[in-house]
């Protein structure tokens, strides 16, 4: 009984999923925008666009889906903060994730049931219920691979931004200014990171804005909290003639040390790990030797 009140609370659920999805609610203005933006951005060529690969038939597949996905999580305003903070990082387009995680779980459906069969077990019942867990699991394998991708990134960004304050610190102190030295900084090294900074100054320059503005905006759009504390200081100094050259120097070296920190975190929990496979080796081992005077004794 209970089986098969869970087979019907599933497939009532994805009768559900499929009647939100065919009837598209009334956008707001801000859903509205959002998708023309979406639009737009999908419009941009990428960097790897330009290298005459064509895409395969899944990656199609893919984007198509993924499209379509985008058009309706924007429709109903969900903003997906997160997630698209962590794209933007890894520079990936926010359709693609979501034809990943959507064809995922559609080959969870389709795979699990075929092995099941193929088995000798019947695919209703308890393995219908473990296909349905493993096609959430693969739903929400990707976001698991791109926060951790992510993170690897933001921490490179840092260490990046730390090198980017030094520079910074040297135009200030050859006589530069503010704006010309965050300008000149920026376009020392092709480094991913060097480069996004560059084009958020330049950017934020020919619409008119101060560059702390676009250094803020790019925080906001990739999650890194240095940048917006950073444009928060770089716009202090800007309004009201603060001495920047030295507080530059003191966060560059507070970034460093954190950094320093991190990696010596990092190092211990690593240590830990291999204590314990040694321990369980160990154990192993030991059970592997007293195993058969065990069995005599029974």
């Amino acid at each position: 009984m209970m089986l098969a009140m869970l087979a019907g609370a599933a497939v009532g659920a994805g009768i559900l999923i499929l009647v939100r999805m065919a009837v598209r609610p009334v956008p707001g203005v801000a859903a509205t925008l959002a998708r023309v933006d979406g639009a737009k951005r999908r419009a941009r060529p990428r960097p790897g666009a330009e290298d005459g690969k064509k895409p395969d038939m899944i990656d199609r597949w893919r984007t198509s889906v993924g499209e379509r996905f985008e058009d309706e999580v924007s429709a109903r305003g969900w903003s997906f903060t997160r997630t698209r903070a962590d794209l933007a990082v890894v520079d990936r387009p926010f359709a693609q994730h979501l034809g990943t995680k959507v064809l995922l779980a559609l080959a969870a459906l389709v795979w699990f049931p075929m092995i099941f069969t193929l088995l000798g077990y019947d695919p209703f019942g308890v393995p219908a219920v473990v296909t349905i867990l493993f096609a959430v699991g693969a739903f929400f394998l990707p976001d698991a691979e791109l926060h951790r991708d992510a993170e690897k990134r933001r921490r490179d960004f840092r260490h990046v931004t730390g090198s980017f304050l030094d520079l910074v610190a040297m135009n200030l102190a050859g006589g530069r200014g503010l704006p010309e030295a965050l300008l000149a900084a920026s376009t020392v090294g092709d480094h991913w990171a060097m480069v996004r900074i560059r084009e958020a100054i330049t950017n934020a320059r020919l619409s008119g804005r101060t560059p702390w503005e676009g250094i803020a905006q790019l925080g906001q759009e990739l999650g890194v909290d240095e940048l917006r504390d950073l444009a928060s200081t770089l716009g202090l100094a800007g309004d009201e003639g603060a001495r920047i050259r030295e507080s530059l120097l003191a966060r560059a070296n507070s970034m460093r040390r954190r950094e320093l920190a991190d990696i010596e975190g990092a190092a211990g929990e690593s240590s830990q790990s291999m204590l314990v496979a040694q321990l369980l080796m160990c154990v192993a081992f030991l059970v592997f030797l007293a195993y058969p005077a065990v069995s005599k004794l029974g």
